[in-house]
């Protein structure tokens, strides 16, 4: 039925039209953008899981970050116990120099044993990294707090998220502890038995110089000496016995402490490497879920220039038809 009121073949030309006009729009805004999901009303539940990967991933930026800053107060506090083993090390050798030697020359010693012990405090109190210092502390009552390093940012399948992080133990790795009350002292101002090199927590019991050493003799690597200025005697070689097994007690706490560090290092610098794996893993997953393929894209956006130009065409030819009818009146 031909009808001057109602054009059916050209509202079906115009949907048409109108649905290979959106179909265009889409495909273009892909293009332009990149993406498949832009937006929620793409696909809601895609465009939710990608923005909390991606809010994830900014996070994860920061543990990165975060590491690398860790990495650098490790690698810091591992060069000043680095270069206090080799003072350390050094003093040893003057011990054992000093050994039989006359007071005269072990008074020569001593000053050079004092200026090694300044430099064992001066590496602790340098070796400083953004206002971490792990080998000189300062703990006004029981152990010195750890130092921890983000690691990473977890979330559960539940959706709750967590921070997990390297611990660096300070208290097995100080080397000097200046607090009021530690619960122990640090590797090298520690007072330790002359007879065996153990740390005590007791009273110190200071040796007199020259006298024959005993089992409860104390020495601390900070202050020990082969020359008592205040006496003008050396101490005895018994007493420097003592010493160099104190020192190398200190050497073997400091060469664990190395390990320590050590260990810390490797876990910062493994969680550093998986971390930037893990982003790109998320990267590429979140792509998956959002990314347009312009591959199919570009062909479909041929396709629907073509049905368009048709469409066009098609509302052109329903349109006309409606002239055809005044020709019945002529």
């Amino acid at each position: 039925m031909s009808s001057i009121m109602t054009n059916t073949a050209a509202l079906t030309a115009l949907q048409s039209l109108n649905a290979t006009s959106k179909s265009l729009q889409e495909t273009q805004a892909r293009i332009s953008t990149g993406y498949r999901v832009s937006q929620a009303s793409d696909n809601a539940a895609y465009w939710s899981i990608a923005t909390t990967m991606r809010s994830d991933n900014q996070a994860m930026s920061t543990v990165s970050d975060a590491l690398g800053l860790g990495a650098s107060k490790v690698d810091t506090a591992y060069t000043g116990m680095n270069s206090s083993i080799d003072t350390l090390n050094q003093i040893k050798t003057k011990l054992v120099a000093s050994y039989g030697q006359t007071d005269a020359d072990k008074e020569k010693t001593q000053t050079e044993i004092a200026a090694l012990q300044k430099q064992l405090k001066s590496y602790a109190d340098g070796a400083t990294f953004s206002g971490t210092n792990m080998l000189s502390v300062s703990t006004a009552s029981g152990t010195a707090a750890d130092v921890k390093i983000v690691s990473a940012f977890n979330r559960d399948a539940s959706g709750a998220s967590s921070i997990s992080t390297i611990d660096v133990n300070v208290e097995s790795i100080k080397l000097y502890d200046s607090g009021a009350a530690p619960t122990a002292k640090g590797i090298l101002d520690a007072d330790r038995l002359g007879s065996t090199g153990a740390a005590v927590t007791t009273a110190a019991v200071n040796p007199t110089a020259g006298a024959a050493s005993t089992a409860t003799d104390t020495y601390s690597v900070a202050t020990l000496k082969v020359y008592d200025s205040a006496t003008g005697k050396g101490f005895s070689d018994s007493q420097i016995a003592d010493q160099m097994k104190v020192v190398d007690a200190a050497l073997k706490d400091m060469t664990n402490a190395a390990t320590t560090l050590g260990a810390a290092k490797s876990s910062v610098d493994l969680q550093k490497t998986f971390t930037s794996n893990l982003m790109d893993s998320i990267d590429r997953g979140v792509g998956q879920l959002v990314d347009a393929d312009m591959n199919k894209e570009s062909t479909r956006l041929q396709a629907l220039q073509v049905q368009q130009q048709l469409g066009v065409q098609a509302l052109s030819i329903a349109n006309s038809s409606t002239q055809s009818i005044m020709s019945l009146f002529r």
